[in-house]
């Protein structure tokens, strides 16, 4: 009897892991189910499972330690009362030498530093007050304690698998740097969070489960408390299960669930608390360390072949530099540029690319006046890597946006460029420009920032946590450019929407899909009203006519897939359109996201030093078309209907692509592709490391 108690001693810990085993398989089940045509055989689930537990039990590993604790130092020595003084001198010298002394700097984290001595000190006026009550109310406070911390984990545990149902559904992956954007940017991301879901029946029935759960399992949590249990024995369990973190955080592997060549089950296999915790440690990937590569001097070397056009030549024979002169006949041409990047605008939604829902009737329209780029792809599936490709005309780096580095200021980009033309050059935002840190990095690399601080509160139709509807924020801009204009210079603005985002909110009265739907074709729709009404708008402005007006997407609205990097996700429309300027016409060269900057600059004949990636499709040679797909680590290169990807560790991969529903074929690697491919990304690596890519 007595060594069935003491094998109740650490049952609290047993429920809990348990539990989290239980929720995190029927997350990976239901996760499954809302995965339309995801491809996942039953064998593939099966080991989706199986791997799975791996890094359930991982994490369980780091959830239990605060419960590894109370069981284990749980005991009456303290509170003896020969023992008691030495206990207060105790506390007492912990929390003098944190106060009088400098042992730990509190220059180095003030918040965190004051957090730790108010712990002390209510950890040591709880032990005087128990000190102070009899044994069996100390039995009370501890099983409470454990209760409550108990229904803590449950609660999280439970709104946990909720979110990442919620997350799964926007993305259809786990937890990613997207996650760990979220938890930087809390204002906004819960701001989103309860407009778009019912947040307080979620959080209300998540809190009925946890007391009902707690209740259900009172007894074993009681039991971890009362059961009698040797130190010395109990010292051993214990420290066995406190070395399971570390053995975790040194042995575990997130590649080793990349399984299948079905990202579908590669991600269920996961854990969305371990995936963020990668997430979060690895914001930046070292090319060098984690992907294959050649020698510097040849990957430059393949570079500037590539680079090498009739209208350009290289400005040094620095086989580190891509410098080059750029040069058009015919004189440069002063013409205003306004570009619009648009939130999550797919190819598909339009007619001109087989879209058949009417969502884009202004753009379709359009589209008929405009140079129209059938076939250009974005570098990545997020806003800031559509800044990125658009500001600095650079090819995707492994992990996280250039935008959301430190230390990321007077990089050569577009904004520079014509600033040292003489223009006016803006960066215009219908949200807080703080957001996804893109207030530095623009202000820091050639342009004005303006946000929708500007805007007078009682000018505002409508706004959700994102930022100010489309309308208002081009509203903003039509101001912004007129002063510009009467300012005598020419002007280059670039203007970011947010109406196409969650929770898919915008004013009543616009389109035709009432607003209280909240579906994406609305938001969509919107968006095409609101550029509509800007350009009819614009057109009575005296700088129109000599305005170029550039509308292409940041990234599509969503590039899931059962491969990693599915073509179709990443299939974006542009459209340049100066009635008065160009001729309307399909552009049909395979085009990346990176050759929007030179080909703004060469319709305005522009002579220019470039350090640019990207190259003037207008003027690019046909052999030397390609363009450039990305997630977080694997990096695509589409050239020929081929597709080259790279991933971590040194993992080269060579398919052959479905254009149309985004599969692909996988193929022998061809050397010669392999090493174009891996010399643009290894070059701009070494560009940035060793910052020779500054303006």
């Amino acid at each position: 009897m007595a060594k069935e108690e003491q094998n109740r001693k650490f049952s609290v810990i047993v429920l809990i892991v348990a539990l989290l085993l239980l929720l995190s398989a029927l997350t990976r089940i239901i996760l499954l189910l809302g995965t339309h045509a995801s491809g996942v055989s039953v064998t593939q689930f099966s080991a989706s499972l199986f791997i799975g537990i791996l890094y359930d039990l991982s994490v369980a590993s780091f959830v239990i330690i605060p419960f590894v604790l109370h069981v284990w130092l749980q005991n009456n020595f303290i509170y003896r009362r020969s023992v008691f003084p030495f206990v207060c001198l105790l506390f007492a010298g912990v929390l003098a030498l944190l106060l009088f002394t400098n042992i730990i700097p509190k220059d180095y984290n003030t918040d965190l530093y004051n957090i730790l001595i108010y712990y002390i000190a209510a950890r040591f006026a709880i032990y005087v007050f128990l000190y102070l009550m009899p044994y069996s109310f100390r039995i009370r406070w501890r099983t409470g304690v454990l209760y409550v911390s108990t229904a803590l984990v449950v609660f999280v545990l439970l709104f946990n698998a909720v979110a990442e149902w919620a997350f799964w559904q926007e993305f259809s992956t786990r937890y990613n740097f997207i996650a760990v954007d979220y938890l930087v940017y809390t204002t906004e991301v819960l701001g989103n969070i309860t407009e778009s879901y019912p947040l307080v029946p979620i959080l209300s029935t998540a809190g009925v489960l946890t007391i009902v759960i707690v209740f259900l399992l009172r007894k074993p949590i009681r039991a971890s408390v009362v059961s009698p249990f040797p130190f010395v024995k109990r010292s051993a369990v214990a420290i066995s299960l406190l070395l399971m973190p570390l053995l975790v955080y040194y042995a575990v592997q997130e590649k080793w669930r990349h399984f299948s060549r079905n990202e579908y089950a590669n991600s269920l296999a996961g854990n969305g608390l371990y995936e963020f915790a990668v997430a979060f440690t690895q914001n930046e990937l070292d090319f060098y360390k984690f992907y294959q590569t050649i020698p510097d001097t040849t990957a430059f070397s393949l570079l500037r072949k590539q680079l090498a056009t009739p209208n350009s030549h290289f400005v040094s024979n620095d086989p580190y530099s891509i410098e080059r002169e750029i040069a058009y006949p015919g004189p440069e041409r002063k013409l205003n540029v306004v570009l619009i990047s648009v939130e999550s605008l797919s190819a598909s939604f339009m007619h001109a690319f087989g879209g058949n829902e009417n969502i884009t009737p202004f753009l379709d329209s359009l589209a008929q006046h405009s140079l129209l780029f059938t076939n250009l792809y974005s570098s990545g599936t997020r806003t800031v890597r559509g800044l990125e490709a658009l500001s600095l005309s650079i090819p995707p780096t492994p992990g996280q946006s250039i935008v959301k580095r430190p230390d990321n200021g007077h990089l050569f980009s577009l904004g520079s460029v014509l600033r040292s033309h003489g223009y006016t050059t803006q960066y215009i935002y219908g949200g807080y420009s703080y957001f996804d840190n893109m207030k530095e990095f623009f202000s820091h690399n050639g342009y004005s920032v303006i946000d929708r601080s500007a805007i007078p509160a009682d000018q505002v139709h409508y706004q959700n946590i994102w930022g100010v509807a489309d309308e208002d924020l081009f509203d903003l801009s039509l101001h912004v450019l007129d002063k510009d204009n009467q300012a005598g210079k020419p002007f280059f603005a670039h203007i970011m929407t947010v109406s196409n985002h969650r929770p898919f909110t915008y004013p009543d009265g616009r389109i035709d899909i009432p607003a209280a739907r909240q579906v994406r074709e609305g938001a969509v729709k919107y968006t095409d009203y609101a550029i509509n009404k800007f350009l009819r708008d614009a057109q009575h402005k005296p700088w129109y006519d000599s305005t170029v007006f550039v509308i292409v997407a940041d990234h599509c609205a969503g590039s899931a897939g059962s491969v990693e990097l599915p073509v179709t996700g990443y299939h974006i429309p542009m459209l340049i359109y100066a009635p008065k300027i160009l001729q309307p016409r399909e552009v049909n060269t395979l085009t990346a996201q990176i050759d929007v900057a030179p080909t703004i600059l060469g319709l305005m004949n522009l002579h220019y030093r470039s350090k640019f990636f990207g190259q003037d499709v207008l003027h690019m040679p046909a052999e030397k078309e390609r363009a450039f797909i990305s997630t977080y680590q694997g990096l695509g290169y589409l050239r020929n209907g081929k597709l080259l990807v790279q991933s971590p560790v040194k993992n080269i991969q060579e398919y052959l692509p479905d254009f149309k529903n985004g599969n692909e074929t996988t193929v022998q690697v061809e050397g010669d592709l392999a090493n174009e491919a891996i010399a643009y990304y290894q070059s701009i690596s070494w560009l940035l490391k060793h910052r020779r890519q500054m303006e």
